[in-house]
C-alpha cells in the first residue's frame, strides 16, 4: 500500500529523491542504530565500564548482525521505538556473559536519535553536492545572460528595464547563502545523543561523559555540552533550512512557469518534444519542473510547522513530539532532494528567447522608460512637475499605441536626447555589477 506520494513507484521520481529517501529506509536506519550500539561497547569497553572481552563481542555481532524485520516491528508496535527488539536479538547474537552488557547505560532515545544524526549526516552530504552543482549552472546562466535585456516586472506588472543574467543571479545568490547556512549548521545537527535514561548517565556512575566523548570520536559526531532529548532546536533548525532551500527553488520555479506563460514566452523549459504535454491540447508543453519546484516549496512550508510543534517537549523526555519529528523530517529532506533535482535539470535546459524579450520591451511603447524619462526631465524642471509631466504623456502613448518618447519629444522643449533615452540598454543601472558582486560570492571570475 502507497499512502504518501513520495513512495509511490509512478508519482515517487516526481516528487523524491531515491537516493536521499534511501538514507531513511529501514535497512539504513537499523544499520546506524547497530553502528551506536557498537560504538557504545567499544567505548565502554576501552574505559573499563563492561570487560573489555564482552566488548569485543559485542562490536563483532553488531557489525554482523542482520536483525529480523517482523520482530523489529512487533517491538516497535508494542514500545514504540525499535530498540528493546533491536537490542533482544543482538543480545541473543552475541550470547554468554557477554549479553547483559549490550546497551549499557543508555537508553532507546539515545540509540534512535545518534542512528538519525548519521543518516542526516549522509543526506546532508548529498544535498550539499546537489546544491553546488546547480549553484554552478546558474552562475553560467547569469554570465552568459548577463546582457540579455529583459522586461523587469514588479508586483506582476511591466516595470523597467533588467537583464535576464541578473535574473538568474538573483536566483543564484540565496543559494550561496543557503549553503552558507549548511555550513554553519552542520556541527549544531551532527552531534551524538547520549544521555541514558533521565539524561544523566547515572547509570555509568562517574564515566558517563568519557563515555559520551569516546563514543562521538568514534562515530565522528559532535558532543552537546549535555544530552538534547528534548532539546530539538538544531533538528527543527535543519528542517529549517530544508524550507528555505525549497522556498528558494520554489522562487526559480515560479518565475519560469511566469515567464513561460503563452502570452509572455520569453522562457521554456527544456523537455524535448515528449516533455510537458497535454493529454488533449497538442500545442501545449506544460512548465512540469516549475509547477513541481512550487508545489514541492509550499508542501515543506507546510510541514515545517510539524517540526515547530514538535520542538514542545515534555520534561527530560517527550514522545508525541519526537513521533511527530519521525514523521515529518524525512519528508521534507526528501522533497528537498526532489527540489533540487529538478530544478538542475530546468536550469540545464532552459531556453531563453532574447527575440521576444526585445518584442516585448519593444510592444510596451517606452513605457518601461517612464522612469528614465522623468528623471531626464528632473534635470530641465522641478522633479514633481516632471512626473506629472511623464504621466500624461503614459497615458497618451497607452491609448494611441505612439512610443513614449515621441509623445515626450512633443510634448516638451526640455533639451532631452530623446532618441537616446529609447535605448533600454542604456538604463540598466548597476545590473552589470551586481551579477559580477553575485558571481564573485559564488567564486566565479566574470568575463564582463
Amino acid at each position: 500500500m502507497t499512502v504518501g506520494l513520495q513512495d509511490s513507484a509512478i508519482f515517487g521520481p516526481l516528487f523524491a529523491d531515491a537516493d536521499i529517501a534511501g538514507h531513511f529506509s529501514d535497512a539504513e536506519r537499523v544499520r546506524a542504530m547497530l553502528d551506536v550500539e557498537a560504538a557504545l561497547a567499544g567505548a565502554e569497553g576501552r574505559l573499563g565500564v563492561i570487560p573489555p572481552d564482552a566488548a569485543d563481542a559485542i562490536v563483532g555481532a553488531a557489525r554482523a548482525a542482520s536483525p529480523d524485520p517482523a520482530s523489529l516491528q512487533a517491538g516497535t508496535l508494542s514500545a514504540g521505538v525499535p530498540v528493546a527488539a533491536l537490542v533482544a536479538q543482538l543480545r541473543t547474537a552475541v550470547g554468554g556473559q557477554a549479553a547483559p552488557y549490550v546497551h549499557w547505560g543508555a537508553t532507546s532515545q539515545d540509540i534512535v536519535d545518534t542512528a538519525l544524526v548519521i543518516c542526516l549526516r549522509a543526506v546532508i552530504e548529498r544535498l550539499d553536492t546537489q546544491l553546488a552543482a546547480l549553484a554552478d549552472r546558474l552562475a553560467v546562466v547569469a554570465e552568459v545572460h548577463r546582457d540579455t535585456v529583459m522586461v523587469a516586472r514588479t508586483r506582476s506588472q511591466q516595470a523597467l528595464p533588467t537583464t535576464f543574467g541578473l535574473k538568474a543571479a538573483g536566483w543564484l545568490a540565496p543559494l550561496l547563502r543557503h549553503r552558507d547556512r549548511l555550513a554553519e549548521l552542520r556541527p549544531r545537527v551532527l552531534v551524538l545523543q547520549f544521555g541514558g535514561a533521565a539524561g544523566t548517565l547515572a547509570a555509568l556512575h562517574t564515566q558517563g561523559i568519557a563515555v559520551m566523548d569516546a563514543m562521538a570520536a568514534d562515530l565522528e559526531l559532535g558532543v552537546a555540552p549535555l544530552p538534547w532529548h528534548t532539546q530539538r532546536d538544531a533538528v527543527v533548525e535543519l528542517a529549517g533550512w530544508l524550507s528555505l532551500l525549497t522556498g528558494s527553488l520554489g522562487k526559480f520555479g515560479q518565475d519560469v512557469v511566469l515567464l513561460a506563460q503563452s502570452e509572455v514566452a520569453e522562457v521554456r523549459e527544456g523537455t524535448g518534444d515528449a516533455g510537458g504535454g497535454s493529454s488533449t491540447m497538442p500545442q501545449k508543453a506544460n512548465p512540469i519542473a516549475g509547477e513541481t519546484l512550487v508545489a514541492l516549496a509550499r508542501f515543506n512550508a507546510g510541514l515545517i510547522a510539524n517540526m515547530h510543534h514538535a520542538a514542545i517537549q515534555e520534561h527530560e523526555r517527550g514522545g508525541p513530539g519526537w513521533q511527530v519529528e519521525w514523521l515529518t523530517l524525512p519528508q521534507m529532506a526528501v522533497a528537498a532532494g526532489a527540489a533540487l533535482k529538478h530544478a538542475r535539470t530546468l536550469a540545464d535546459g532552459l531556453v531563453v528567447d532574447s527575440v521576444r524579450m526585445r518584442a516585448n520591451i519593444d510592444a510596451s511603447s517606452g513605457l518601461i522608460l517612464a522612469e528614465a524619462a522623468s528623471f531626464a526631465l528632473a534635470d530641465h524642471m522641478p522633479r514633481p512637475d516632471a512626473q506629472a509631466l511623464v504621466k500624461a504623456a503614459c497615458a497618451d502613448a497607452a491609448a494611441t499605441g505612439r512610443h513614449l518618447m515621441d509623445v515626450l519629444a512633443e510634448t516638451t522643449t526640455a533639451a532631452v536626447d530623446w532618441q537616446t533615452l529609447r535605448d533600454p540598454t542604456r538604463y540598466l543601472g548597476a545590473a552589470g555589477a551586481f551579477i559580477d558582486r553575485t558571481l564573485a560570492a559564488a567564486g566565479v571570475r566574470s568575463a564582463g
